[in-house]
């Protein structure tokens, strides 16, 4: 079982019993400290000392036992170490007492959010652009957790040793933090931006969606697999061109746009056209020659493809019937 999680079979004890039996221990130590030392008062030390002593020492003890009790609460364990040595990890819920000489750390299994600020990366072209993600994590190996990364150097601080749980949490958040930025340069490093960059048939950061954020994900559980850390979701929440280039990339979608609406535009005039010159035939309103109709063609297309509304021109001369 080296090198894993195992679960702790050394003794536990209902906390309340263990409570009583001490609270019954320590009056007794306390009755032989006072019954011995009223021994000696009458100088009877040969029984009044050992009698004292006994005393004192089991007020110690039963003092110390109370190091032993351990309040848990779901989704909590607490990794079990004797002098050095994993015992396993315990996860049992409720109010226990475990031998004291063992040193308990406490920590959450409960899910935790990560938002990480955008930061400034390279698409797959070379166009720098801003990219966060937000991503929901939890511990998963407790072992791995404690003993892979050094978590409970980077908790430690001046004056405490990090034993606090909220401490040692803080220490995976920063870990999860930087692994997590560059997981997020790597995969933003692999696509482009946008679909215009690149063929119609790749994958981009726009319009990827979630295939991109399966591939963070994967990324992710690759770096934070070694901490016993597992990702249970995460996805790219923000994604924009970086500021430096902002303003030029916003002019050419403007121009991609404006294209597109005059290619329906024009595709919708010739369509109006070809329908007016139909109708003029077949129901013998008119009829116009090629000169003629290529005129009306070019009037006809001006006014409805023009940003501009039409002047209406009098046409004061005959048309050859």
């Amino acid at each position: 079982m080296e090198n894993q999680e195992f679960k702790f079979e050394g003794m536990t004890i209902n906390g309340f019993s263990a409570l009583t039996l001490l609270i019954v221990f320590g009056l007794l130590g306390i009755a032989c400290t006072i019954f011995g030392g009223n021994i000696i008062d009458s100088e009877n030390y040969l029984v009044g000392i050992p009698v004292f002593v006994l005393g004192v020492l089991i007020v110690i003890a039963v003092l110390f036992s109370f190091k032993g009790f351990i309040q848990q609460e779901p989704n909590e364990a607490r990794v079990m170490m004797f002098f050095g040595k994993y015992r396993g990890t315990f996860t049992a819920v409720g109010f226990y007492w475990v031998n004291p000489f063992i040193n308990a750390k406490k920590l959450s299994l409960r899910a935790r959010n990560l938002d990480a600020e955008p930061i400034k990366v390279n698409d797959k072209i070379g166009n720098p652009v801003m990219i966060g993600l937000v991503m929901v994590w939890k511990l998963k190996d407790t072992y791995k957790a404690m003993f892979e990364i050094d978590a409970q150097t980077m908790a430690q601080s001046t004056n405490a040793i990090a034993r606090d749980v909220n401490t040692i949490m803080r220490a995976f958040e920063n870990f999860v933090k930087v692994q997590s930025d560059a997981a997020l340069r790597q995969v933003a490093g692999m696509y482009a931006y946008d679909e215009e960059d690149i063929s119609s048939h790749e994958l981009t950061l726009r319009g990827g969606g979630d295939e991109i954020n399966k591939q963070l994900e994967a990324k992710l559980d690759e770096r934070l697999a070694m901490a016993g850390i597992e990702v249970v979701e995460a996805r790219i929440n923000y994604l924009a061109y970086a500021p430096e280039i902002a303003a030029v990339m916003l002019r050419r979608q403007q121009a991609s746009a404006i294209i597109s609406a005059r290619e329906k535009i024009v595709e919708g005039a010739v369509s109006m056209v070809k329908i007016a010159l139909q109708k003029l035939s077949d129901e013998n309103v008119v009829d116009l020659d090629d000169d003629k109709k290529a005129a009306m063609v070019s009037n006809l297309m001006v006014v409805l493809c023009g940003d501009d509304t039409a002047q209406p021109v009098v046409n004061t001369g005959t048309l050859n019937m």
